[in-house]
């Protein structure tokens, strides 16, 4: 029996018996959340036996992936989980920045009080994450306020954009989870208020440079631990 490497030991198939493997989805999603590390080498044949497929679904899935800067090919090693670089997590915060200017501008000028309240219930619940120090369930909800604020801007395809942004912005946040987002999540909570605030005002010129802040605030962390050359907490 082949020994499974480390890759497909931390692979899970998400789809049930008797459906068609979900090899793309299930694939990204691992690299997504952080299960498979930046560096880890993606051994096709396992994998494609671990699916119950051939070889060919994997390497469409990887062909995919390397598109969306998920994977890339090491010449002599083969396809590898893509590495988090400084040039990635400025494209996710440039991105980031610009969706959200569009997207907290719609917001304020359709939210109605109720939907302005409950993002209101969800900042104070992600208060009470920081005091307690429960700074992992703070993230995720840190991640459901921002898909929110998208939701209440009534557009779909940005919506769509800004959930695949939020996906990469989580894989960075995982990896450096303990050199930079720790570290930074009392401060990134003083701007969510703000931002609520500008919201409930409708202040738009507000908005928008509290944006800003808010994104480049959180890129300066992330490059400056990166460029200082830090190992991963």
């Amino acid at each position: 029996m082949r020994r499974r490497s480390g890759f497909t030991k931390r692979l899970v198939r998400t789809a049930a018996a008797g459906e068609m493997p979900q090899v793309e989805s299930d694939l990204r999603h691992a690299i997504l959340t952080g299960d498979q590390p930046p560096g880890t080498g993606i051994p096709i044949d396992e994998v494609a036996a671990f699916f119950g497929v051939s070889a060919i679904p994997v390497r469409e899935a990887l062909q995919l992936l390397q598109s969306e800067g998920l994977a890339v090919n090491v010449p002599h090693v083969g396809a590898t989980v893509a590495p988090i670089s400084r040039e990635s997590i400025v494209e996710v915060f440039t991105v980031m920045e610009g969706l959200e200017i569009v997207a907290t501008r719609s917001a304020a000028q359709r939210a109605a009080a109720s939907d302005l309240d409950a993002l209101g219930a969800l900042v104070s619940a992600m208060d009470e994450a920081v005091a307690s120090g429960s700074l992992e369930q703070w993230a995720d909800m840190n991640n459901r306020f921002h898909a929110a604020i998208a939701r209440l801007a009534g557009m779909p395809m940005l919506q769509e954009m800004m959930e695949r942004a939020l996906d990469r912005w989580d894989r960075v946040r995982r990896y450096y989870f303990a050199g930079v987002l720790v570290h930074r999540a009392e401060q990134a909570q003083q701007e969510h208020h703000a931002l609520l605030a500008a919201m409930k005002a409708r202040d738009l010129a507000a908005l928008e440079s509290l944006v800003r802040q808010h994104n480049q605030g959180a890129l300066s962390s992330y490059t400056a631990y990166v460029q200082g050359g830090a190992p991963r907490a």
